[in-house]
């Protein structure tokens, strides 16, 4: 069967016979959209966040496009964010008409750099999109307060952090609004897509409301052009039974990376994520850095083994063709471009083991070996 790269299924194992149970029950209701799971979830999720509010909309991109609107910001606005990110997080501020402006990354997290972050700043900067990576949350404690002095809000992209805390702070709380993806192969994630925002402020929750359900709370209720950006009842009922299970599951990623660091540690040419140690990162991801030249060989050499692997992401945002337009060139994110042409991002999953991981790593320390797999 090989090494899984990731393990929505496994999950779903775990969660299959309640929610098939559940979902039989919203079937004979009929209640597909919105309604007690949808609430139910959207309340769990808040307290388990560290919020007063959730609210539960289609998927990741949507939670930050609909918080960047809620927050008023449209064309002429700037929003800062890390150039190394999925492009969900550009695309969500280009389509509120504001303009990406992108920061460079920490050469050992991967995390946005505090120093590039604040170069970046300008009268016209409107919001800040630090991004918890991989599963490690930034540390915002360094600028947050230089930043809201501006009167810059904060929102944060937890899309791969559900479960990460720092300094007792669930990610999403620390910010003005927290944004989340429940993508499957997410720490939290659905059976299809799904997403949330969280946030304490309740007047931008109403906003937020309104905006996802065509611009009002209530049916036939329109105060503002809206969006249709609803989290299913069914996604829903997924989600809550597998929140219960999210520590647990956190928890074993984290001995997960333990065990990579073991067998992993003291090899030359591969270099291990740095991070704090603590239930601040989830190890969404674990992302090993290798030689330039080796990368895709050992990846091939991996994927003969029936180890399978992944590069998240192959190009920095402000190398993509789709944000040619903001004017950036090859060589402006020097540490971003290094790292995109060399980090591999290994098994993680809850159903790996120090077997599991032992055969990885022999894999990974093998294709660095073997001439036939050298570039």
């Amino acid at each position: 069967m090989g090494i899984l790269f990731a393990g929505p299924q496994l999950e779903f194992e775990q969660i299959k016979e309640a929610w098939f149970a559940a979902a039989g029950q919203l079937a004979a209701k009929g209640v597909f959209v919105g309604g007690q799971p949808v609430t139910e979830f959207e309340r769990a999720f808040a307290r388990y966040s560290g919020t007063a509010h959730a609210a539960g909309v289609g998927n990741g991109t949507d939670a930050l496009f609909l918080a960047l609107k809620a927050l008023g910001i449209g064309p002429g606005d700037e929003v800062v964010t890390a150039t190394n990110t999925f492009v969900a997080t550009a695309e969500a501020i280009h389509h509120t008409g504001a303009t990406p402006v992108l920061a460079d990354c920490d050469l050992g997290s991967y995390l946005i750099d505090p120093e590039s972050l604040m170069e970046k700043l300008t009268p016209r900067t409107k919001a800040v999109i630090p991004v918890h990576l991989y599963g490690q949350m930034v540390d915002m404690s360094p600028w947050i307060s230089l930043v809201r002095e501006r009167g810059i809000a904060v929102v944060e992209d937890s899309a791969q952090a559900a479960g990460a805390r720092l300094g007792g702070m669930p990610a999403g709380s620390a910010g003005d609004v927290g944004c989340f993806s429940f993508y499957p192969d997410k720490n939290l994630g659905a059976l299809g897509d799904g997403g949330a925002i969280v946030t304490s402020d309740e007047s931008l929750l109403s906003t937020v409301r309104k905006l996802r359900n065509h611009g009002g709370e209530t049916r036939y209720t329109h105060d503002i052009p809206g969006y249709n950006s609803r989290l299913d009842a069914l996604q829903a009922l997924a989600l809550s039974l597998k929140l219960e299970r999210l520590d647990e599951w956190s928890a074993h990623r984290r001995r997960i990376a333990g065990l990579y660091e073991r067998y992993l540690g003291e090899v030359n040419g591969i270099v291990l994520p740095v991070h704090r140690g603590d239930d601040s990162h989830v190890f969404h991801l674990y992302v090993v850095r290798l030689p330039v030249e080796a990368r895709e060989s050992a990846r091939r050499y991996l994927q003969k083994k029936g180890i399978l692997t992944a590069v998240q992401y192959p190009l920095p945002v402000h190398l993509l063709p789709a944000f040619r337009h903001l004017g950036y060139k090859p060589g402006d994110f020097p540490v971003a471009e290094f790292c995109s042409e060399r980090i591999l991002s290994l098994p993680m999953h809850i159903g790996m083991n120090e077997e599991a991981v032992l055969e990885v790593a022999e894999g990974l320390i093998a294709a660095l070996a073997s001439p036939a797999y050298r570039c």
